[in-house]
Formats: C-alpha cells, sequence, structure tokens
C-alpha cells in the first residue's frame, strides 16, 4: 500500500511539474526550448523504459506458463501478442508526444 501511494504521488509530481514550466507564458526568447526538450526526452524516454519492463515481465510469464501447460499454448500466445501492441502503443504515445513538443521548439 505504501508504495502505491508512493507511485501515485510521483506520477502526480510527473503531471504537475511541466504545469509549472509552462504556466509563464512566453517570457523571452527561447526561453522555454529547454524545458520543451527536457519534455520530449523524458516523454520518450519513460515511455520507453516502462514498455521495455512490461514487455519483459509479458514475455518472461507467458513464457512460463507455457512451460508449465504447454497444451494452453495457443490461447496464451493470443493473449500474449495482444498484450505486447497494447504494451507498444505507450510506447508510440510517448513518440508522439516528443515529436509534438519537438515540434513547439
Amino acid at each position: 500500500m505504501r508504495n502505491l501511494v508512493r507511485i501515485v504521488l510521483l506520477s502526480l509530481g510527473f503531471v504537475l511539474v511541466p504545469l509549472a514550466a509552462f504556466a509563464q507564458g512566453g517570457g523571452g526568447a527561447g526561453g522555454g526550448a529547454g524545458m520543451l526538450a527536457i519534455g520530449a526526452g523524458l516523454a520518450i524516454g519513460l515511455a520507453g523504459l516502462g514498455c521495455g519492463i512490461g514487455q519483459g515481465l509479458t514475455a518472461g510469464n507467458t513464457t512460463a506458463g507455457i512451460a508449465r501447460n504447454p497444451g494452453s499454448a495457443g490461447s496464451m500466445f493470443v493473449n500474449y501478442i495482444l498484450g505486447m501492441v497494447l504494451i507498444e502503443s505507450i510506447a508510440i504515445y510517448g513518440l508522439v508526444i516528443a515529436f509534438q513538443l519537438v515540434g513547439k521548439i
């Protein structure tokens, strides 16, 4: 429970920090370009990190499940592919966000 609270608070911090960074709204020439570049790097980096962890866990657990019960390999493989597609979509969202942030520089 304590780890869940910590994860929720960190996620909330990741959401609120960019809002505070963009709050001043166009002060000087190129003042926010560095923050946009950092945001783009964090978007794709954290999305890739999360997807790598998720895909590793999914592949490992599916392989362990098939090793324990080889007869269920067909149904597990369909769920495995569907899970991988959904996990990979998170990385694509991070890439889209990074491209949008880079486009504002």
